[in-house]
């Protein structure tokens, strides 16, 4: 059956669901750490750096394994992969209800729920582009929207099943949930119909040595750098400038429902601008918001200054996987993007560490947030040259 006779179909929309749902999963149980952190301190009679380190290990783990996890996902089917992530994500959960020591818990916990978390996002997010011609940029805004979702609605049904049973049962609850949300992604996920022209893509080590993979991955970095800076800092600026406790929270939960809004909302503005050129759009306004944080120190300044940042985040990470399918095609695209996202691992790293430094040298938050304006338009400027076009022999 031809390639466009069986795509933007029923079929297909299922595959989103399966990635929306593999998101909002992945990042909400993630970003719910925050609510188990008080918690484990108290039980384990923990410094907050040994508490902080849970996340911290699954994040690097999640980054760094997501580039073999799609590798696999390539060979074996993403079915079989994002089923070993159910299995290894929720007993991830279900065993640190149990742990006794600390240090267990970097295993069960950090290893664990990066392991698990790699299995089941990137196999799952890196077959939409594949199922669709006319909608994907569309389809691919409304799968990425999913962590956005997670990241909203999970941390407090967190913070809610702790207050209620503690954070032990709370994570059993979070497990069960985990396993049998990600085996219905498991079930409704398979690889895309890849047309016989694709025979001729790049292989993945060919893929990273290209410049297009050079220049969107520096970009990346340094963008992404930039952006935890806010998710760091910006509550505690504002408190710093007369903002409540709730008020200051507040922006982060605006950062995160304006990306959603960003990510949905991307379909008709790809197909009027095109995928390359709205992409480098959303980074230079990622880049340039920081100027107005650096400008606006009130309240309804913060406050707008997280909606754009907010909106060119979530558009920028929708139109990703769309961007790397018209540079480097549509087969390998889990070890692609799986590659690709160890970008993130060393944002996440670099982001926070180096603001913080300079924070604390300086004793100033200004200097921090110059610091991300910095990255976030030396970004802009790394994917500045780069021209629409399919796969080139430069990526061969």
């Amino acid at each position: 059956m031809p390639h466009a006779a069986t795509t933007d179909r029923g079929r297909a929309w299922l595959v989103v669901a399966a990635a929306f749902i593999g998101g909002f999963v992945v990042f909400g149980v993630m970003y719910s750490f925050g609510a188990f952190f008080t918690a484990m301190v108290h039980a384990f009679d923990a410094s907050r750096t040994a508490a902080s380190g849970f996340f911290s290990a699954t994040g690097c783990a999640f980054y760094i394994l997501g580039a073999a996890a799609g590798h696999l996902a390539d060979r074996v089917g993403p079915r079989i992969v994002v089923a070993a992530g159910a299995i290894v994500m929720s007993s991830s959960l279900v065993l640190t209800a149990f742990i006794e020591h600390l240090w267990v818990g970097y295993l069960t916990y950090g290893i664990g729920m990066g392991l698990g978390a790699a299995c089941a996002y990137v196999p799952t997010l890196s077959v939409v582009g594949g199922w669709f011609t006319r909608r994907r940029a569309m389809a691919l805004g409304i799968a990425a929207s999913g962590t956005g979702c997670g990241m909203l609605a999970v941390p407090p049904l967190s913070a809610a099943l702790i207050d209620a049973y503690g954070w032990r049962q709370a994570d059993i609850v979070l497990g069960i949930g985990c396993a049998m949300l990600l085996t219905l992604c498991a079930m409704a996920v398979q690889p895309p119909p890849v047309p016989a022209s694709e025979t001729a893509s790049p292989a993945p080590r060919h893929v990273v040595r290209s410049r297009r993979f050079v220049l969107l991955y520096l970009s990346w970095v340094l963008a992404t750098t930039g952006l935890f800076v806010p998710f760091v800092f910006l509550p505690a600026f504002a408190q710093a400038h007369g903002a409540s406790d709730i008020a200051a929270s507040a922006l982060l939960s605006l950062l995160g429902g304006a990306s959603v809004l960003g990510r949905a909302g991307i379909g008709a503005l790809a197909d009027t601008m095109g995928t390359l050129r709205l992409f480098k759009g959303a980074v230079l306004v990622m880049g340039a918001s920081y100027a107005l944080w650096l400008a606006s120190p009130d309240y309804t300044g913060l406050a707008v200054f997280a909606v754009l940042l907010g909106l060119g985040y979530g558009v920028r990470i929708a139109l990703l996987p769309g961007v790397l399918i018209d540079f480097f095609g549509l087969r390998n695209q889990g070890a692609i993007l799986g590659m690709f996202f160890t970008a993130s691992g060393i944002a996440t790293v670099l982001g926070a560490l180096v603001a913080g430094i300079i924070v604390d040298h300086t004793d100033s938050y200004h200097w921090g947030i110059a610091f991300a304006l910095v990255m976030g338009l030396a970004g802009f400027a790394a994917i500045l040259p780069l021209k629409a076009g399919g796969t080139t022999e430069e990526d061969r």
